[in-house]
This record gives C-alpha cells, structure tokens and sequence, in this order.
C-alpha cells in the first residue's frame, strides 16, 4: 500500500473561511491555514493537527455594537428581537413576531449566529424566510453559502448563487469567493474553474482571495502545478499582488505535484518580496522535500526554523519523519517517532504508519511488524492504515495465512472502512482463496456507499482469472471500463487485458474477448502487434469473420 495514496504528500494544511465578518462589509473572506497560517487578519487559531478543519475563533457577536449602526430603529425593539429568534425553540413562531422589525444586517447576525452553532435547519429556516421577505444583501449570501459549502453541499451552494437575480450580488466578488470554495471543498475543481470563467464573462473582478480559493484545488488534482501556474499567470496579468497566502499555496501545490525546484523558487521569492515565513510555509517546502525524501535540505530547513525562534510542532516533526522514511534513515526514523511519543504526538497512528510503510517497502518486515505490535500494546488510536498497510506487506512477501488473520481481526475490532483499506483485506482474501469472504466484502462495500477504484477492479478480476471465473472477471472489466478507471501505467491495463483476452478465447467466449480488445483500443491505452494477431485468431475461430476484418483494418 502506498502510504501517501491515504496521507497525502504530507500533511497538507486545511482551509476554512472565518465565521465572521463585518456586517456591513461586503469585503471577500478571507482564506486560513490550519498549520500557523500566513494571514491577511490577525485573527487567532487553534491548530488540531495537520489533517482537521481549524476554525477561525472569533469574539461572541455584539449585538449593541451592530445595532448601534442603524439608529432609525428602536434600539431595544431591535436587540430583543434578534435575541427572541436566536434563543426561540419554534424559529417560524419567531420570525412571526419578530422578524418584520430586523432589517437585512440585523438578520445577518442571526444567520451567521445559526451557522457558527451548525444548526443547518434553522439557517436553512431563516435565509429562505430572509429571501421571501426581501430582507437579504450581499453579505447574507456570502455567509449562508459559505455555510452551506463547510457541509460540502455543493449542489445547494450552486443553486443558490443561481437563484441570485441582482447582477450586482450575483457577480460581487464575495459571494462567488463563497461558492467558488463550496466547489474547491466538494473536489469539484473542474467545474469550479468551469464556473469561474463564466463568472468572469458575467462581470466578476476576481480579487487575490478568488485565485488563492482556486489554487487550493490545484493541489488536489492531477496536473494541478500546471493549472496554478495558469492562474499565477492571470494574477500578474491581473496586476494583483501574492501575498503570504498565495505563496503558502503555491508552495504547497508545488509539494503535492512532486515540483521540490517550483516549491524552492516560491520560497525564496516570498522571502525576497518581504514576506516572512511561518511555520505553514516551512511545512509545506519540508512535504517538498519528502516526495523525494532529500533529508539534507529538509535538516537546513529545520535548523533554519530553530533559527528563526519557531516552534517545531506535531506536523513539522511529522512530515520530518515522513522525508527521513523516503531517505532510507530508519535509525533517525526510529529516534524521531520516539521523540513524537515523549512529546505526546503520536497519540494517533500516523506517525507509525510512515514508519511501517517504508520498513516493509525496503524489505525489513520483521522490524515493520515490530512497530505494528508495539502501536496495539499503547492502543495507538487507529483509523485502520495500519492494519491496511501490515495486511499488504504481508500479501506481498506471501505471508497470506497471516494476511487473513489480521484481516479478520480487523473485521472483528473495527466497523469503519474505506475503499483503501478495503482493497488491502480484499487483496487477502482473494490470494488465500477465501471467496465467501471476498463477496461479504464486496456487500459491505455496496452497504457503506464506498466507491471502487482501480485497484479493487484489478484485484477482482485478476481473482476471478485465478478462479477460473472469466465471465465474471469480464463483466468486472466492464464495470470497470463503464465507470472510467484506468491505471497511470499502460502496460499494466494491457498486461491484464491481455491475459482476459487469452483465457476468453480459450473457452469460447469469442465476442467477450473482442469487446475486451475495443474497452483497450478505445482507452487510448495503445495495442501491440502481439495482442492484434492474438484477437484476430480469436476471432477468426470463433467464425466472427467481420469483426477479424475490422482488426486487420486497423
């Protein structure tokens, strides 16, 4: 298993919007880090680790003081209506005898009150009440689809940016700062750039926080370096500058895309226009160097950090261990984990995973299975990496008996699943024969809504082949094929296409074989000469003298 197919390449800080912002402020949101973040506010945060949501945390809502900005009301009519609808048990009742006295702004308060709590049906409640009204401005939508962005309701975001009528709210840039990020957090950044354009044509004069909300997603998706270097492209144009955000971004885009030279240049250029690094920007040059495990420069940059009076904190040291397991130093691996746990660090699994992953991967199972045993006897709390990470080590090195133990123990302690450590137990199972358990598997995949990859297609069809189930192994390659999984490698899905071509052919299940060979031609996967005379004999003895025809055609 590779581990940062599950952990990322390192340990990429989250973003959030502030919960709050000035009533009367249509001014954008502003984007946060989770790791000490580069900030356009000097707003406090609480960091909980690299992999958890931070939240801005900011003062309670003063409601005198908002009030206090529109004195045409009655300033005590006002203040108890807002409190009324906040505190009420029946928000329809509230808004009954107290909504018509509240005007936009002071409604504003009440739906950011809503969110900040996560009481998604009273903000729903109230902002649907607000639009029938006529009682909302640019910052109610800027604020409810932000909200309704940190559920990852994309679909929602984007109808409501929709619904907007007025071109002046419908293209200001913080409400499409908003649903811009609701897209960018649901992994939709194909159709947030999609958006983004049109946006553009509508009117939209994006600002420095709309590129930094795009460039998140740049680190997400694969070609994303070249992508942000498109939008770094359209920001100078654009005559904005990059601030430490963009540069923490940028960096981090650069880390994820395996671009260690990009990730440098941006560091050094953020320096050089006066911008001083954080612990974000270490963090993120130091996951930079742990693609290619360069352990040198990611001790400067430590020393450089002790240096610059910076604390070294779980996701420094974290990502530290990560690079000394990609440099092969497990002496200085072991040495960090135990200074981890001294610090109380590695109250979870990761540290250790890192760890396991690269022993086993050089071949040093014993010592991997070790650190598997020493995890369990601290009851490290475990999200199930681990078990995944030991159960494929030990298919690999043909230990499949131990294999299956352990994924039974898996099965028995744990209830939670994803599709990563699924494959793994899947993998036992398949190589120790156990084809009752394989399909308990497949079930408990369909029940918890997790989706296959490519790799639990390659598993099962190449267990189906084992199995003498070539029917069943080529109904799973068109599901496969249906549903767009293909491997970065070519000769890997021509390797297996080809084996389910031969077997195909040799019990008879001619036009099975001949619509496997099309699933390989039309993948623009590449078909060599071999594989052509291969079909064509299938073909022709299976007396399918037209579709023989069309191959020797090609």
């Amino acid at each position: 298993m590779e581990v940062s197919s599950v952990l990322g390449n390192g340990f990429q800080p989250a973003f959030v919007f502030p919960t709050t912002r000035p009533i009367k402020s249509s001014k954008p949101a502003t984007i946060t880090f989770a790791t000490p973040p580069p900030q356009r506010v000097s707003t406090p945060i609480s960091s909980n680790g690299a992999e958890k949501h931070s939240e801005v945390r900011s003062k309670p809502l003063n409601v005198s003081r908002n009030l206090s900005k529109n004195p045409s009301a009655s300033y005590k009519t006002r203040e108890s209506a807002i409190l009324d609808i906040q505190h009420s048990s029946d928000l329809a009742s509230a808004l009954l005898r107290s909504g018509e006295v509240l005007k936009a702004q002071d409604l504003n308060v009440v739906l950011r009150h809503f969110g900040k709590l996560n009481r998604r049906k009273d903000l729903y409640q109230l902002f649907d009440w607000m639009r029938q009204h006529g009682k909302t401005n640019i910052p109610s939508y800027s604020s409810y689809i932000k909200f309704v962005g940190r559920d990852s309701n994309s679909m929602k975001a984007l109808e409501i940016y929709n619904s907007i009528k007025d071109d002046s709210t419908r293209n200001n840039v913080s409400v499409c700062n908003s649903t811009l990020y609701c897209l960018i957090k649901s992994g939709k950044f194909d159709s947030s750039l999609k958006l983004f354009n049109q946006m553009k044509q509508a009117g939209l004069v994006p600002d420095i926080v709309t590129y930094s909300t795009l460039l998140l997603g740049c680190a997400k998706v694969k070609d994303g370096y070249f992508k942000a270097m498109e939008l770094v492209r359209e920001i100078k144009s654009r005559g904005l500058h990059m601030d430490s955000v963009v540069y923490g971004t940028l960096i981090s885009v650069c880390a994820s895309n395996n671009q260690c030279e990009a990730a440098e240049k941006y560091f050094d250029e953020m320096k050089s226009e006066g911008h001083s690094p954080n612990v974000f920007h270490y963090s993120s040059l130091l996951n930079a160097y742990a693609v290619v495990g360069n352990y040198g420069k990611a001790d400067e940059l430590i020393q450089q950090m002790r240096s610059a009076g910076l604390v070294l904190n779980k996701v420094i040291l974290t990502t530290l261990l990560k690079v000394y397991v990609k440099g092969g130093l497990f002496v200085k691996s072991r040495e960090l984990l135990d200074e981890l746990q001294a610090l109380g660090y590695a109250e979870d699994e990761m540290p250790y995973c890192l760890l396991m992953d690269g022993l086993a991967k050089c071949g040093k199972l014993t010592v991997a299975k070790a650190v598997f045993d020493e995890m369990r006897e601290k009851e490290v709390k475990n999200d199930g990496y681990s078990y995944s990470i030991m159960i494929s080590a030990l298919c690999r090195s043909g230990l499949i008996e131990e294999a299956k133990q352990l994924a039974c123990e898996f099965e028995i302690k744990y209830g939670k699943y994803d599709v990563v450590i699924l494959n793994s137990m899947l993998c036992a199972y398949c190589r120790s024969g156990e084809m009752e358990n394989v399909m308990k598997l497949m079930k408990k995949m369909d029940e918890s809504a997790i989706s296959p990859d490519w790799n639990t297609f390659q598993i099962l069809i190449k267990y189906f082949c084992k199995e003498h189930l070539y029917l069943l192994a080529y109904r799973t390659m068109e599901d496969m094929h249906r549903k767009g999984h293909q491997p970065e490698e070519v000769f890997v899905m021509q390797d297996l296409s080809a084996s389910l071509i031969n077997h195909l052919g040799r019990t008879g299940a001619h036009s099975e074989a001949f619509s496997v060979y099309n699933m390989l031609k039309y993948s623009k996967r590449g078909i060599n000469k071999a594989l052509h005379e291969k079909i064509l004999h299938i073909l022709l003895a299976g007396g399918l003298l037209k579709d023989a025809y069309v191959v020797v055609k090609v």
